[in-house]
């Protein structure tokens, strides 16, 4: 990079982030704001998406004074916004915890072959609750009168960046299920609901520049497309060089590895290669949103839960959790899933309970893991990850422990910020590729290498997980189903 600086921004679950870098990726500014999100009722999880450009704007207030020659943007997906020809949404953002369109999505997957599905997406990835299509099928079936007024279906980063620079764009990595390994949108995809395709929002590259900030200090700055959190945090946590591995922790756990071997792997999501990288995916849906569910419930910050489980090794007492607290994707994409505590004895005791979060939600990350490294033919000796989750010592140890594999933490913790500005730097031309810019952004902090005994016993109790997940499933949907019919 030039000596002025990048925004990257990055719209999280939870939060807005952004930050200001310099030539050799050091955060000069930073910004982060937390944002609500509402669930009113079973499987209804949804956001104000002004509230998103509302922080965005008061993060690029927060750098005025700074020189900036270009900002990306990544954010969430499978969140959709109903737009409508002014730019305003009709309705409140659908999250991707959300899993009203589960009906819709059942029937929509019927009518794809396993075929189709490989041929389109490069593995058998179901049509879930929290893809496009499933959201606009329901839209159009419970409110007719929205789906009628809809100009765009757009996904939070987008919809910042029209709000930004009045352009209606997106990228085709951020749109799971929809694009093809062309890199464009399959219209059979779409055909799957009348109007669909006139509700999408031109493609346009995740290097390539959309157009220039409209208002404000930064005016007539080149945005830069970006991408999807996981792909851009791949990106920024130095994984885009080929045969790597990342671990991305926030709201959800996000395994990815970059591999342009394909092996069909049900469970795994495989992107169509862009920019020189073919990545495989594995999110889960419960980070740490298990956590600070828990802290919730026991009256506990994050730090003092995490100093909690690092006063409490693995006995006799510690139970198995099982994370699926609203549903599961990868590898098992079952919105009606539900989590668990088990093997609760006399014995268990609060600390004990804490140390099984962080066990559970390492476990759900391991299975994800096995499932992209079937996908991608790769197994890797060292993970580069990022994100809040790694901010808990004794939580990285436990994944270290539950994965059997040393980890190599990102310095500044976020990989989504440094995507998006690594991104952004190419888009104007300060670097030729996504790998020699990401190499040259990414800073890590020391390896975290697994304990031998404590792999071993980890070893054992992830295969008991396995089964439970399995043993679990239908007992989750049952009590769903008696709870509401009262």
């Amino acid at each position: 990079m030039a000596a002025e600086g990048i925004i990257g921004i990055d719209v999280g679950t939870t939060s807005v982030k952004a930050a200001v870098l310099d030539g050799d990726g050091a955060f000069v500014a930073r910004y982060s704001q937390g944002f609500e999100t509402v669930r009113r009722a079973p499987n209804i999880v949804e956001q104000d998406p002004d509230t998103w450009v509302t922080l965005v704007d008061a993060a690029l207030e927060g750098f005025a004074g700074h020189r900036v020659v270009a900002m990306g943007l990544c954010s969430q997906v499978n969140t959709h916004v109903f737009v409508d020809t002014g730019g305003e949404p009709l309705c409140p953002a659908i999250q991707w915890q959300d899993g009203r369109a589960a009906a819709e999505a059942a029937t929509l997957d019927a009518r794809v072959t396993r075929g189709q599905k490989q041929a389109w997406w490069g593995a058998p990835m179901p049509i879930d609750a929290s893809h496009a299509i499933a959201r606009m099928a329901w839209m159009a079936r419970h409110h007719p009168d929205i789906w009628a007024r809809t100009r765009w279906v757009m996904l939070p980063k987008d919809y910042c960046l029209y709000k930004l620079t009045g352009v209606a764009s997106t990228d085709p990595l951020s749109n799971i299920g929809l694009v093809d390994g062309d890199l464009r949108y399959i219209p059979q995809v779409l055909d799957l609901v009348p109007g669909a395709a006139d509700r999408m929002a031109p493609i346009v590259g995740p290097t390539e520049v959309v157009g220039q900030v409209a208002q404000g200090p930064f005016t007539g700055v080149p945005v830069v497309s970006g991408a999807m959190d996981a792909w851009a945090g791949l990106v920024g946590a130095g994984g885009a060089c080929e045969r790597s591995t990342i671990y991305l922790s926030g709201t959800s756990e996000i395994l990815g590895i970059s591999s342009r071997s394909v092996v069909p792997t049900p469970g795994a999501i495989v992107f169509p290669e862009c920019a020189g990288v073919r990545v495989h995916a594995a999110p889960t849906q419960n980070g740490s949103d298990s956590q600070s569910w828990f802290c919730a419930l026991a009256g506990l910050t994050l730090d003092e839960m995490s100093r909690m489980v690092g006063e409490t090794p693995r006995s006799a007492a510690t139970p198995l959790f099982l994370p699926q607290l609203e549903g599961e994707r990868a590898p098992l994409w079952d919105a009606d899933l539900r989590g668990a505590f088990l093997g609760v004895g006399r014995g268990t005791t609060l600390p004990d309970m804490a140390r099984a979060v962080y066990e559970g939600v390492a476990f759900a990350a391991r299975h994800a893991l096995e499932t992209v490294q079937a996908s991608g033919d790769l197994r890797s000796d060292v993970i580069s990850c990022g994100g809040g989750g790694f901010r808990s010592d004794p939580w990285t140890q436990i994944r270290a422990d539950v994965l059997g594999t040393a980890l190599r933490p990102l310095a500044v913790g976020e990989p989504g910020i440094v995507g998006a500005a690594t991104l952004a730097a190419i888009g104007i031309g300060q670097f030729d590729d996504i790998a020699t810019a990401s190499t040259a952004l990414a800073r890590y902090g020391p390896v975290r290498y697994p304990d031998e005994d404590a792999a071993a016993r980890m070893d054992a109790v992830f295969a008991i997980y396995k089964q439970a997940i399995g043993a679990n499933a239908q007992i989750g949907k049952d009590l769903g189903r008696i709870a509401w019919q009262g």
